[in-house]
C-alpha cells in the first residue's frame, strides 16, 4: 500500500483545477482525399476515395474504391475536383462527411 503523503500530485491539481474539470483533447477528425463524382444533388456531392489493399492470400495489391456522400454548402465543387473531405456527425441518411477544402480544380473543357 502506498502512503497517499508519498504521492505526486498531478500537474491539474497543481494549477488548481479538479480532475473533473481538466479539458479532454478531442481526436481529430478523419479526413480523406477524394475526387468529385457527382454534383447532381442540392449542396450534396459524391466522392470517390482510392485505396490499395493487399489480397490476403496471393499478395497483390488491388485497387478498391469507396464512395462518401459530402456536404457542400455553396455547390462550388465540380465533377473531376479534387477535394478533401472531413468526417463530422451526421447530416442525413448517407450523408457523414463535409467538403473541406478544393485542393485542384478539374479542368473545363
Amino acid at each position: 500500500m502506498t502512503d497517499p503523503s508519498m504521492t505526486i500530485p498531478s500537474e491539474s491539481a497543481a494549477a488548481g483545477v479538479a480532475p473533473s474539470q481538466e479539458v479532454h483533447q478531442q481526436h481529430r477528425r478523419a479526413q480523406k482525399v477524394g475526387k468529385v463524382d457527382s454534383n447532381k444533388m442540392d449542396k450534396t456531392v459524391v466522392v470517390t476515395v482510392d485505396y490499395v489493399k493487399r489480397h490476403p492470400l496471393y499478395h497483390k495489391r488491388m485497387t478498391r474504391t469507396s464512395r462518401f456522400f459530402a456536404h457542400d454548402e455553396n455547390n462550388l465543387c465540380n465533377e473531376g475536383d479534387l477535394v478533401r473531405i472531413e468526417e463530422v456527425r451526421p447530416l442525413s441518411k448517407k450523408k457523414r462527411w463535409i467538403v473541406r477544402e478544393i485542393i485542384e480544380r478539374a479542368v473545363q473543357i
